[in-house]
């Protein structure tokens, strides 16, 4: 938290930052007291609250989540399944985290892929890939983005930390 204050004859002036939220509060100093304590009484809680509620995975986490099925390769990010049983909705869901990685990490220009790009990479059958990808997009786990030239696909956050529950449980269940 930062505190700035400047005085002036019977004024004061105070500027508080916390985060992102700034306020800025002039007047007699009792006064201006006042507001600064309400301030943050008010405030540091309501924001505290917040960052507990946030959900934005950064690569390091996605890399630490998912490094056991997926590696970035010199073809491009693949599913990396070695003796893992996965499910047809698990590799593509896995692809696209793959291809997530790839982008934030500067191996890939996109993080999203067309269908037909999960179907070669994946190897699975085209009409069990567009089945999944509709299932998918339907529970929120994946967004699809048109445009005129394609149509793409890329994993959402609630994708991500649904995939990694789904993981963890086969892997619990295999350990």
């Amino acid at each position: 938290m930062v505190v700035e204050a400047l005085s002036q004859t019977s004024q004061m002036t105070i500027s508080v930052s916390y985060g992102d939220v700034k306020a800025e509060f002039k007047g007699p100093p009792e006064t201006v007291l006042l507001s600064v304590n309400e301030f943050i009484a008010k405030q540091v809680p309501a924001i505290d609250l917040a960052h507990k509620i946030y959900v934005n995975y950064s690569t390091q986490d996605l890399i630490r989540m998912f490094s056991d099925h997926v590696k970035v390769t010199p073809e491009g990010p693949r599913v990396w399944s070695e003796g893992q049983k996965l499910s047809d909705k698990d590799v593509v869901a896995l692809q696209l985290v793959a291809s997530k990685i790839g982008f934030e990490t500067g191996k890939t220009t996109s993080a999203s892929l067309s269908l037909s790009d999960i179907q070669s990479f994946s190897s699975l059958n085209p009409k069990s890939v567009s089945s999944r990808l509709s299932e998918l997009s339907k529970a929120g786990c994946v967004e699809r983005d048109s445009s005129e030239q394609s149509v793409r696909y890329r994993i959402t956050t609630q994708g991500i930390h649904w995939l990694q529950g789904v993981l963890s449980k086969k892997t619990v269940r295999k350990g």
